[in-house]
């Protein structure tokens, strides 16, 4: 993926529309990116239905900000949240942000962020709308966040009683079908060379920028080759460098 690290982040919340469960993975998974200097969460706090946010807000340090609703069926968090995200763009303290929704109605804010040079990341459930995900630079599904249940009930039993009780792991968020098949042989086509071969970075960070909901763990896989392996439709070439801790993956078709 071509979005660099340690970017200085601006983390914010749309607790009206995401589930507060997952929060440590949540930022686990924020971290690869760079580091959260701005994480505040939006909402009124005075419903009931964000009561659930309250307790995990002080052990991730999140700022929460309260925002009245004025009128019934309109979230008055959004343009809170938007107007923030406009302060913050214009202190020039970040260099990109993490909306966490999975409310459409970001989209041009998305935009307008990457109009300014910003990089934008965002997390929001799988039913996210296709518009939110494409304004963004690169979009996360919370559900993959998830520890599957293999490793929560390992976490909290014994070895005997996790041999002997039955688990379910996760099941994938999407199916590997030939519409991502296609994906995968024509970015090859793409970035081959003379000898039909493309280097796997280069192909991954393509595949992001065509897609940029793309992400190996949505079909089960923690990494990019083993799914490439599980579609059995590419040749896969390891080759040695001057470093014998770095090898360099080349992918075709067959």
């Amino acid at each position: 993926m071509e979005i660099k690290k340690d970017l200085k982040l601006a983390v914010l919340i749309d607790a009206d529309n995401v589930p507060y469960a997952n929060v440590k993975e949540m930022f686990e998974e924020i971290a690869k990116y760079g580091t959260p200097t701005f994480k505040r969460i939006y909402a009124d706090w005075t419903k009931p239905t964000v009561s659930g946010w309250k307790n995990v807000l002080l052990e991730n340090a999140i700022t929460p900000v309260q925002q009245y609703s004025y009128s019934t069926g309109k979230n008055s968090s959004d343009s809170a949240l938007i107007i923030d995200a406009m302060d913050i763009l214009y202190t020039g303290k970040v260099d990109g942000f993490c909306i966490v929704s999975s409310d459409s109605d970001f989209t041009r804010l998305a935009t307008r962020l990457r109009e300014a040079g910003m990089t934008v990341i965002g997390i929001g459930e799988k039913k996210t709308l296709k518009p939110f995900i494409t304004a963004c630079d690169k979009f996360i599904y919370i559900e993959i966040l998830k520890k599957d249940d293999t490793e929560n009930h390992v976490e909290t039993s014994s070895k005997k009683t996790a041999k002997n009780t039955p688990t379910k792991k996760k099941t994938p968020l999407s199916k590997i079908d030939p519409k991502i098949i296609k994906l995968f042989s024509t970015s090859i086509d793409d970035l081959e060379d003379e000898n039909g071969w493309a280097f796997l970075g280069d192909l991954g960070n393509l595949i992001l920028k065509k897609k940029t909901d793309f992400d190996p763990r949505n079909y089960g896989f923690s990494k990019l080759l083993p799914l490439i392996k599980s579609m059995q439709k590419f040749e896969i070439d390891v080759r040695e460098t001057n470093n014998p801790n770095v090898k360099h993956v080349y992918i075709r078709k067959k």
